[in-house]
């Protein structure tokens, strides 16, 4: 359940941090100071609504994506794997 949550709320910040990154590598070496602090002004200046936007809609698609995409129908039954005569049978749905 953690590991869920975990990782939707890096997909949820994912643009946020790229747009962070991008900024800070595309800032120019004569821009001396202590660095907290131009994070937080870069924090100040960036399009904070454009990003948790962008970041909400990359949630949505991939929750839609895997929510969309099941193994079988119900009432079906899984199979797992078997390891039968030296070689591995794979999975199936019956």
């Amino acid at each position: 359940m953690i590991r869920t949550v975990i990782e939707n709320v890096l997909l949820f910040l994912l643009p946020t941090f790229l747009y962070l990154a991008w900024v800070l590598f595309q800032r120019s070496k004569a821009e001396a100071g202590d660095d907290r602090q131009a994070v937080t002004r870069l924090l100040d200046d960036a399009p904070l609504l454009w990003l948790f936007a962008t970041g909400a809609l990359l949630v949505i698609v991939t929750l839609t994506a895997f929510g969309s995409s099941s193994g079988g129908k119900p009432g079906q039954h899984y199979e797992p794997s078997v390891f039968k005569d030296g070689k591995i049978q794979p999975s199936h749905i019956d």
